[in-house]
């Protein structure tokens, strides 16, 4: 009877959360901006508000008394992979990109779309979801609603927006589900790197076990997994980037994107660094643990500081423990690995920061005292 009783209430929080964050959207698009568009001479308003196709941005100086309208077909760009993969900076270069912004993580997105992700994995709570009129369309509906408000208001309007939420790419055939325009860039790092990397850095990750190397290439392995078999899925849509030869060469890499992303090439990506708390520029978070790294310009001082980190046992057991690492193009037995050889650029900057040219700015010194207090979990 209590076991019953307990389930019925756990229905009944789902529906009220799903019928919450469908009003919530809703409202958001179709009443807040009406609001906004009578008390300013401009504003932020969705598409449907005004009937029309028209844009403005902010960060490319055009008019700014002509609301910013957006929708959800709009083409978003939504940056992911594994925690320390080199997502911060691939935002970072984009950001510097005078058409394009990315913004810090929101951290609410990968949450709501596992929530929409456990809602849907019940055939049960399925079956008693659709009864309540919570069908798979009113869902998808809250869910663009509430995406794209988050998406467009984090940050400055721009012709076009970018999320980096790492772990909403386990969402990535969802999200190209309910935004069928948007593109995909899977940052894919050597998971040895990206696991010593949060370990060293004490990077909390929701069901990572940061005492151990092994549960942690395990986690890395089936997060990856998860990401890169649905990018390969829509392959049209999403760009695999690995964060070795990102660094390696970024103008050819970055060239890359932008060509794929249809976004018109300037240099400006190639030297985020400064515009870092620029107007238009780089925004960057006090509180994220990459913001220390993104300062400096792209060079390859992270590239192998796992070597002679790892357990021997782990080192031994790597193929069985991360098969990924080979079918993403990494020698599991290569200690240390051979990613490559750095464009003279790149050899200059990290020649730069050995000699400690580059250090954090004033109005993000408080990083340091933040980060040394007690971090939620990563959004899983």
């Amino acid at each position: 009877m209590i076991g019953k009783l307990k389930q019925n209430l756990l229905v009944a929080c789902l529906v009220i959360s799903s019928v919450t964050v469908f009003y919530l959207g809703r409202h958001a698009m179709e009443c807040h901006h009406r609001i906004e568009e009578r008390s300013q001479p401009g504003g932020i308003l969705p598409l449907s508000a005004l009937g029309g196709s028209m844009r403005t941005t902010l960060r490319t100086g055009q008019n700014l008394s002509t609301p910013f309208v957006y929708n959800k077909d709009m083409p978003l760009i939504f940056i992911g992979g594994v925690p320390r993969s080199g997502t911060t900076l691939m935002r970072a270069m984009l950001d510097a990109h005078p058409e394009v912004r990315c913004g810090e993580e929101t951290r609410v997105i990968p949450r709501i779309l596992a929530m929409k992700q456990m809602w849907s994995r019940s055939g049960r709570e399925k079956m008693r979801l659709d009864e309540a009129g919570v069908t798979d369309e009113v869902l998808d509906a809250a869910m663009q609603a509430f995406l794209l408000e988050i998406i467009v208001k984090h940050g400055e309007p721009a012709n076009f927006l970018c999320n980096k939420d790492p772990f909403a790419l386990k969402s990535l055939s969802y999200l190209a589900k309910i935004f069928p325009h948007a593109k995909f860039v899977l940052m894919i790092r050597d998971g040895r790197a990206s696991v010593h990397s949060m370990i060293s850095r004490k990077v909390t990750i929701a069901g990572f076990d940061l005492g151990s190397y092994r549960d942690c290439l395990t986690k890395w392995n089936r997060a990856i997994e998860t990401m890169y078999t649905q990018c390969l899925d829509a392959a049209d849509k999403c760009l695999p980037m690995h964060y070795e030869q990102l660094v390696l060469h970024p103008e050819k890499w970055m060239r890359t994107l932008l060509k794929f992303l249809d976004i018109p090439w300037n240099d400006a990506v190639l030297h985020h660094e400064e515009l870092i708390g620029k107007a238009g520029g780089v925004s960057l978070s006090k509180v994220e643990r990459s913001t220390d790294q993104v300062i400096k310009p792209v060079n390859v001082e992270a590239l192998s500081k796992w070597v002679g980190k790892i357990p021997a046992d782990v080192l031994r057991d790597m193929a069985v423990i991360a098969p990924m690492l080979s079918r993403l193009g990494y020698d599991p037995h290569a200690n240390p690995p051979n990613y490559g050889r750095p464009d003279p650029k790149v050899l200059d900057n990290t020649r730069r920061v050995f000699k400690g040219e580059f250090q954090l700015p004033d109005f993000l010194r408080e990083q340091s005292q933040i980060q040394k207090s007690a971090e939620k979990p990563h959004p899983s």
